[in-house]
């Protein structure tokens, strides 16, 4: 969770933060983020993506990464496991696996994820939600606190919610395209559940690698429940969130990936899986 820091800093000092917010179009609180991240040598503003989207939509779900490595590069994000084997959770430095029979188990970190998105998240972005009846009201809340269209946004959304619909998806062979591999997915509603989503808004531009718009992954506080976010209902929601200008990409260096064909475009099977 964020820390709060409070400091005094010289007129000079504080001068100069406001000519660079003016000029950058940057809050001073991200401002002063990034210039900590960076004295402290830590990656806030990357993401760190194990392989595509394109080559998940094709069946390439063997693993590529370790759990330990990808939790090196960053403490918040989503993604799956070795053939599709449920939902990623990261959060807090923790990874977490929602299994299609509707457990949550904490992964070691030697497994293997084909495809997962983290980042070290220091979150300079705020809010407080409105009332949320919709999944599709829980997007446009989470669009005013994004700053820009072009840049990738990380989120962590924390609150007590009414009702949350999560799907699961079942464990499939390597090669099964990722809309067959998703039409048994199972469907879970958690009612009067304590928890958190974490995830990324991508731009259009990114959909050859990743997944365009939300993408959010629900645990709850007890971290006996989990799954990838279908519907929402709740009260206001605490909103915390980073606007990310880096991303690092590891590519499988398999045969299977090396001789795929990921020229086509995967939009409609994306938003098929996705929703």
């Amino acid at each position: 969770m964020p820390k709060e820091l409070a400091l005094t800093i010289s007129d000079a000092v504080w001068e100069s933060l406001q000519a660079r917010s003016e000029s950058s179009g940057h809050t001073i609180e991200s401002l002063v983020h990034q210039m900590l991240a960076e004295a402290l040598d830590v990656a806030h503003h990357s993401v760190f993506q194990v392989s595509t989207s394109g080559a998940i939509v094709q069946g390439l779900y063997q693993g590529s990464v370790t759990l330990g490595d990808l939790r090196n590069h960053g403490d918040l994000g989503l993604g799956t496991f070795v053939d599709l084997d449920g939902e990623m959770i990261v959060i807090d430095g923790c990874c977490y696996q929602a299994r299609s029979d509707g457990s949550v188990r904490v992964a070691s970190d030697d497994e293997l994820t084909p495809f997962a998105t983290v980042v070290s998240f220091a979150p300079a972005l705020f809010m407080h939600t409105p009332p949320i009846d919709t999944f599709a009201d829980l997007t446009g809340a989470l669009d005013t606190v994004r700053t820009s269209a072009n840049y990738i946004t990380a989120i962590r959304i924390d609150g007590t919610f009414d009702h949350v619909r999560v799907r699961t998806a079942c464990k499939h062979a390597s090669g099964t395209h990722l809309v067959a591999a998703t039409q048994d997915q199972q469907e879970f509603d958690f009612t009067d559940i304590a928890g958190s989503m974490v995830g990324f808004w991508s731009p259009p531009f990114t959909a050859a690698i990743g997944i365009e718009g939300y993408h959010l992954h629900f645990i709850s506080d007890d971290r006996a429940h989990g799954g990838h976010v279908l519907d929402i209902r709740s009260g206001a929601l605490k909103v915390n969130a980073q606007e990310v200008t880096d991303v690092h990409l590891s590519m499988p260096e398999t045969a299977d990936f090396a001789a795929a064909d990921l020229t086509g475009d995967t939009a409609a099977a994306i938003s098929i899986a996705e929703h």
